[in-house]
């Protein structure tokens, strides 16, 4: 993992200092044993007080682990470990809300830490993602199971009254993933690792096809190392089903190198589109519901596989890509007009602009621009059908969801028929900033 990482800075300080600014990370261990090496990183780091975040189930999967590791080393002495146990909603999960932020917020501030260490899947990363973010202090991250790719990303998605906001926050200062605690994860966790990597399939096209029809920002080299992590993944399905530990090595190897193409380009595009739009938008009903949520990963691999359904269909039947630019045109033209009537300054719908951008003082306008949507020629059309035709068919992502142990259906996965129906019509609003072919269909269908 040491030689992916400095791979990644390579390619990153080809393209210039300020992506190689961008891959900020200290250390990544993906090995046995490597809570064993956290007090030694954090004496180099001259941290004196530390909260170990952790929820019921982390802390008994690694909590205790890594704070026994923590006593026993001399090097520590002097420093103040602190614990602070994420509480659970009313319904047994645990949320990146408003009740967990101001928890873990309000400990650091007790407590006068300058780290803190989340150990758990990508819910507790996030908490303490945007509260380390918040209180200007880094935090390092100890995943308990290989089961999503956002460990090392920046953005934090936050539930504000129940809906899903992805905020521009802080990735982690180090990544210390021990083999023996992943490979003793639930199996439905790694398989829900293994469906948020399905979902570059469909997020992968969505972002080329968001540059090509509304001129988003694009890097291929971020696109690259996504692509590459999706492959090695793939290719290791037999292993990760088995939960041998050269499986699981290779699928957290994935996430993680998933994530430093998000890094790279201070995006979530290169792993995000309809796929996780879709799966965002049932977490929210489910919210609305009262009921238990659904594994992230889960969703996502079952929603890539109706996204890959969908769009072979448009594929098919064909989509009027320059009556729909020059609808987005219009729009983004009269809503522009308006808000210079009322004074107001236009802005872009796109979401906040990344962290990178705002530290080198670029504006959001530098990184999406949302509304800057240009006529695609008809020759474009066939490039984005012959793009759809790559992602692999619905079947064949059902097999591999299947090989794994994750659900293949909504069905099996417990969103109804009526959800479903409702969130391909819709769940391209839950992020308005980013031009899918989701969110173009819809738009032309809405006509």
């Amino acid at each position: 993992m040491t030689q992916l990482l400095h791979n990644i800075r390579q390619q990153a300080a080809a393209l210039g200092e300020e992506y190689l600014k961008a891959i900020d990370l200290d250390e990544i261990r993906v090995e046995p044993g490597a809570l064993g090496r956290m007090a030694a990183y954090l004496e180099r780091k001259n941290c004196r007080s530390v909260i170990v975040a952790a929820d019921r189930d982390t802390y008994e999967a690694a909590g205790k682990l890594l704070l026994a590791s923590m006593e026993r080393a001399e090097g520590l002495s002097g420093t103040a470990v602190h614990t602070t146990m994420i509480r659970p909603d009313a319904e047994g999960d645990v949320i990146a809300d408003e009740a967990s932020l101001i928890q873990l917020i309000l400990d650091i501030q007790r407590y006068g830490a300058d780290a803190v260490i989340a150990v758990g899947g990508g819910t507790l990363h996030d908490i303490c993602r945007f509260s380390a973010y918040t209180t200007g202090i880094p935090f390092i991250s100890v995943p308990t199971a290989p089961s999503v790719d956002g460990f090392n990303s920046k953005g934090a998605p936050i539930l504000l009254r129940g809906e899903k906001t992805t905020i521009p926050a802080i990735g982690p200062m180090a990544i210390f993933a021990d083999l023996d605690i992943l490979v003793q994860a639930p199996a439905e966790l790694a398989a829900a690792g293994f469906g948020d990597m399905l979902g570059k399939y469909t997020s992968l096209f969505d972002w080329s096809f968001g540059a090509l029809a509304a001129g988003e920002p694009y890097l291929p080299a971020a696109a690259e190392i996504t692509r590459s992590a999706l492959q090695k993944c793939v290719a290791a399905a037999g292993l990760i089903a088995s939960r041998s530990e050269e499986g699981i090595h290779a699928l957290m190897s994935a996430l993680i190198e998933s994530g430093l193409a998000m890094l790279l380009f201070g995006q979530s595009h290169p792993a995000s589109g309809a796929e996780h739009h879709l799966s965002h938008y049932w977490e929210m009903e489910y919210l609305r519901l009262g009921r238990r949520q659904l594994l992230h990963g889960a969703k996502v691999g079952v929603a890539s596989m109706e996204i890959a359904k969908l769009y072979r269909r448009i594929a098919a039947e064909g989509l009027p890509l320059n009556e729909w630019a020059a609808h987005r045109q219009a729009e983004g033209q009269s809503r522009n007009q308006s808000q210079a009537g009322s004074g107001k300054t236009p802005v872009s719908s796109g979401n906040v602009g990344s962290a990178r951008g705002r530290a080198n003082g670029r504006s959001t306008a530098d990184f999406i621009r949302a509304e800057n949507v240009k006529p695609a020629p008809a020759a474009d059309w066939e490039r984005i059908r012959r793009e759809i035709g790559q992602i692999p068919d619905p079947q064949e992502l059902g097999g591999l969801l299947a090989l794994v142990g994750g659900p293949v259906s909504v069905k099996q996965l417990g969103v109804s028929p009526e959800l479903l129906e409702r969130s391909l019509r819709e769940a391209h609003l839950v992020r308005p900033g980013r031009h899918t072919l989701l969110r173009a269909y819809n738009e032309m269908r809405a006509k």
